[in-house]
């Protein structure tokens, strides 16, 4: 599959930022709490640089920086800039706040949305090119390093060694899953990252194989599906209707992303206008497949409907 961001000429890939750490539980949190205290500091990019950034997080100097790498690719800071320096996003507020809706990331679709965040967009070239592009459902730590190799070659990417290809796919697979034990006894039962919970990637068999995990998402809810169909339709067309193929199969798709099957992405349209509140329904008429978008919900309309998500029902 040759379309997508990443094969755009202006498309600049990013295999680095993350120092090998994948990113663990509370972080997030803590990149949170540090930019929310330094709010009013002059110096705001202080916060993750100067010298006390290191017992301020309680780690060393390079995960301070995988810190701050995975909560800007996140959304959940924004990046440094003169201008404004480095802020808390909206969606880290509405998240992360001490009133927030999941301050400690237990609930499933704060898990969800972080997966989406990196795979669903092109900014993490190795998340996005093996749940958009690679073509099987299983693998090993080396056929993705080779494909990703073969992709710079073709694309002209410049600068882009080996070495550092394949700490980013070591870094990717620990992202999802568990890290195998080095006193050969399997793979250890500590989650090191989060992500390993949604039970997108599995180890199979030996110890460097890995699986894809396509089928049913029971933990996915209709808030965070939601999100992301918006998202997607918003980078992918400006048209008021979508078809139920780009839904399924174009790069960073959700058929593709959150790796659903044919019949459980059609389970989950034909129930868009209840989660939206009828601003999206979808239609199958004279056999064509799509959905349409009736009225374009803002940002802020999109959080309401994700943060359903997380009301208890009966």
């Amino acid at each position: 599959m040759t379309r997508g961001p990443l094969f755009t000429d202006i498309y600049k890939p990013q295999f680095s930022g993350h120092e090998t750490f994948p990113m663990r539980h509370g972080w997030l949190k803590k990149a949170y709490d540090a930019v929310y205290t330094f709010d009013k500091s002059p110096d705001k990019r202080a916060v993750f640089t100067e010298d006390e950034a290191i017992s301020r997080f309680g780690v060393g100097k390079n995960m301070v920086a995988a810190i701050r790498h995975w909560a800007t690719t996140v959304g959940i800071i924004s990046d440094y800039s003169q201008e404004q320096g480095i802020n808390i996003t909206p969606l880290g507020r509405l998240l992360l706040s001490n009133v927030g809706l999941d301050p400690y990331l237990e609930h499933p679709a704060s898990l969800w949305l972080i997966h989406w965040q990196l795979a669903g967009r092109p900014d993490k070239t190795t998340w996005y090119w093996t749940f958009n592009h690679y073509s099987s459902d299983t693998f090993d730590r080396d056929q993705l390093v080779k494909g990703l190799e073969r992709l710079a070659k073709e694309r002209g990417w410049l600068r882009v060694a080996s070495a550092t290809i394949k700490r980013d796919v070591e870094c990717f697979v620990r992202t999802y899953a568990a890290k195998f034990s080095t006193d050969h006894s399997g793979y250890e039962d500590t989650l090191e990252s989060p992500l390993v919970e949604l039970g997108l990637i599995k180890p199979i068999g030996k110890r460097d194989g890995f699986r894809l995990v396509r089928g049913p998402k029971a933990s996915l809810g209709a808030g965070v599906f939601l999100y992301a169909l918006i998202d997607f339709w918003n980078s992918y067309t400006s048209t008021s209707t979508l078809s139920f193929e780009a839904i399924a199969h174009e790069p960073g798709s959700l058929g593709k992303v959150f790796l659903l099957e044919e019949n459980d992405l059609v389970n989950r349209l034909q129930e868009l206008e209840d989660s939206s509140h009828g601003a999206y329904r979808w239609s199958e008429t004279a056999g064509l497949k799509q959905v349409i978008r009736k009225q374009d919900l803002d940002l802020e309309a999109r959080y309401k409907i994700f943060a359903q998500d997380y009301v208890l029902k009966d």
